[in-house]
């Protein structure tokens, strides 16, 4: 599952939200094959080597609610 709405700027997320290992939303920690995948994103900074980060969200209700609103 892809998300409809534009992701946080990965410069405003922790480690874990970048890695896959939180949610990107609300923090939540995500265990292995929980959560729902955003996909690989890019990032190319002004300044040093472009690098990739994979986001995911959770399954609470306030994360399923951000995508329909």
């Amino acid at each position: 599952m892809r998300t409809q709405r534009p992701l946080p700027s990965v410069t405003t997320l922790t480690e874990a939200q970048q890695r896959g290992w939180a949610c990107v939303w609300c923090r939540t920690p995500l265990g292995i094959g929980l959560g729902n995948d955003l996909g690989e994103q890019r990032v190319r900074p002004a300044d040093g080597a472009a690098y990739s980060w994979f986001p995911r969200q959770c399954y609470a209700a306030a994360c399923q609610a951000r995508e329909t609103s």
